[in-house]
């Protein structure tokens, strides 16, 4: 059995494992107000703690519509008046998370539609707020603990912990990198929803980490699945989307955040035109977040919809120019416009694109370095070198550390060309 684990240890570190894992529910809050199928009773635990607070309900308003900070200052005064609820906990753990991994740029899913994220190098996290997540994650497990040493069959505190376990998997692997101890919390997280359903099989909304992990598990190699299922891993694509459109389609909390992580993975399957749906309804309804309007486009783009797509971003833009998104970065319309046109091969359009980027407002440094990189590409088969190397030397100046610059220096050495 020791080297099954041994076993199990090395291939869990695969690239094929990773890139499936860790893109682990990039925006489940933690919510427990809501557990039952609709329609069903809940139990009196369940009914206490589903009462009915305006206050969570603005703060998740704010959260979706990535309004981070004024969602955290509503969580920190909810948690102050539920001192002792790990559920409120959680909220305030899952929105500085968010808020840092959107300041780092690792909220673009469409990284995560292939396994190039595994090696992607994001800014830096603030170390003030990592110490402030592993002290969140602390306050919340003790509070689990405490309950569950009580009543080991109490399904909120096991809920919870699960969320806990969830969301520290997300931060050790997309932010400290650390894949086997994410993997870990993972597999923590999915444990304590299981047995969540074993209790109470009206609990709904434990059926999100459920069916992420049974798509994550069905989604790895042969080889792989076969030297998890060691150790008593294993699940099924078919079962976790089922498990995540009952959650989707319910009518409890989670239902947001189960049409994020479905519509992620239908991507994955190249179902494009069912994720893209999913994503135009969270669009409608959260009207101030660019990022469901945005991923609308990229979808359909993978799609095939060409025309579309180019009118999704542009509309994204215009939004944005007129304040819609406040000081969000919406320039990866921009972005994604011109990469839409160069694979047309329009490069004149796809050039006048990514230089919109420079104009949006303190515009992301790592999206501004790209575009202007990809514009002198642009304007090399255009065969404008002179304006070409005016934007390798842009792109030098801004970072000369980066892949970006390594490019520009070749293509100054060198005219780009296809």
């Amino acid at each position: 059995m020791q080297s099954s684990l041994t076993s199990v240890k090395r291939l869990v570190q695969q690239r094929a494992l990773l890139c499936l894992v860790f893109f682990w529910l990039l925006s489940m809050r933690g919510d427990a107000q809501t557990h039952a199928v609709a329609g069903s009773t809940p139990n009196p635990a369940q009914a206490a703690s589903a009462e009915h607070d305006p206050l969570v309900d603005a703060a998740f308003d704010h959260f979706y519509n990535l309004d981070y900070d004024r969602s955290i200052q509503e969580f920190e005064k909810i948690m102050d008046r539920r001192p002792s609820d790990p559920s409120a906990v959680n909220h305030l753990l899952t929105t500085v998370l968010m808020r840092e991994l959107y300041r780092m740029g690792a909220m673009n899913t469409g990284e995560y539609a292939n396994d190039s994220f595994i090696g992607q190098a994001h800014r830096t996290a603030d170390p003030q707020v990592k110490d402030r997540i592993k002290q969140l994650v602390e306050r919340a497990e003790n509070l689990e603990e405490q309950q569950l040493k009580a009543n080991p069959n109490n399904v909120d505190a096991l809920y919870a912990r699960g969320v806990t376990r969830a969301q520290f998997a997300l931060y050790t692997a997309l932010v400290e990198r650390a894949w086997f101890s994410a993997l870990r919390n993972a597999v923590g997280a999915r444990h304590d929803h299981e047995r969540v359903l074993e209790l109470d099989p009206r609990y709904v909304d434990a059926k999100l980490v459920v069916g992420t992990h049974n798509y994550v598990m069905g989604s790895l190699p042969w080889s792989v699945k076969a030297a998890v299922a060691l150790v008593g891993l294993s699940g099924t694509k078919e079962k976790g989307l089922e498990y995540l459109r009952e959650v989707a389609d319910s009518k409890g909390e989670n239902s947001v955040d189960a049409r994020v992580v479905l519509s992620l993975f239908l991507r994955r399957e190249h179902r494009f035109d069912e994720a893209r749906v999913l994503m135009h309804d969270l669009a409608a309804r959260y009207s101030r977040n660019y990022l469901f309007p945005l991923e609308e486009a990229n979808l359909q783009r993978a799609g095939g919809h060409a025309q579309e797509a180019a009118a999704g971003y542009r509309k994204v833009w215009q939004n944005g120019r007129e304040g819609k998104y406040g000081a969000l970065h919406y320039e990866m319309a921009a972005w994604g416009l011109g990469e839409l046109l160069r694979s047309q091969k329009d490069y004149a359009g796809a050039v006048a694109a990514y230089e919109l980027v420079s104009e949006a407002p303190d515009a992301d440094p790592e999206t501004l370095q790209k575009a202007n990189l990809a514009a002198g590409e642009m304007y090399d088969l255009l065969q404008k070198r002179d304006l070409a190397m005016k934007k390798y030397q842009t792109v030098l100046a801004e970072n000369g550390s980066t892949p970006p610059a390594e490019t520009a220096r070749a293509h100054i050495r060198e005219a780009y060309r296809e």
